[in-house]
């Protein structure tokens, strides 16, 4: 994707009622925030009156929902791994399913599952249940502020956005796919002078 298609679809974005929701959101290089540094997010609620709600994709905690949750009988549910879904509740563990629908190529996610539900939707093959420690979320006008600040770059969810093999390069792999200044920005040592 060309710089200014970049632009122009943040410009888009932050000046209509088109929703977010089911789109990635994917941290500027210049991004610093330390809750949002180099992540990835899906946006599943995005609403002009309600505000955003998203999960961070690229930030496992390294985790089963058995670790998080000693002595529940959790069966599969227990195996499941654990994301940092974001700064907001992170006291909080979010369970949420992901399906991909061939026919539109859009990835769909359902938030704030409870356990038996997750549980219950972990049998289907055609869903991905993960589960998150906090999620991100943006009050009324909030994210398209930021989006308006460049802070973001938007993209749609690919097939395999869940593979958590892509985990360790994913946001460089998809920030790079935004021209040769990403990739360069993407690329870049977090110090300099260092490699």
């Amino acid at each position: 994707m060309a710089v200014h298609s970049y632009l122009a679809g943040v410009r888009e974005f932050a000046s209509s009622s088109i929703s977010l929701a089911g789109s990635l959101l994917i941290a500027h290089p210049s991004l610093l925030d330390p809750n949002f540094r180099k992540s990835v997010l899906y946006i599943s609620a995005n609403d002009a009156q309600e505000g955003s709600f998203g999960l961070t994709l690229n930030r496992p905690a390294g985790r089963t929902v058995a670790e998080i949750l000693p002595g529940k009988e959790l069966g599969a549910l227990g195996r499941v791994p654990v994301f940092l879904g974001g700064p907001v509740q992170a006291d909080q563990l979010v369970f949420a399913s992901f399906r991909w629908h061939e026919e539109t190529e859009r990835l769909e996610c359902q938030h704030h599952l409870v356990i038996d539900d997750a549980e219950q939707i972990l049998h289907d093959e055609t869903v991905i249940v993960r589960a998150f420690v906090g999620y991100a979320g943006w009050s009324k006008g909030q994210l398209e502020g930021e989006l308006a600040q460049r802070s973001w770059l938007v993209g749609k969810a690919p097939r395999d956005i869940l593979d958590l093999e892509r985990c360790p390069t994913l946001w460089r792999d998809i920030t790079s796919s935004y021209g040769p200044w990403f990739q360069l920005l993407a690329e870049a040592p977090d110090e300099p002078g260092r490699s």
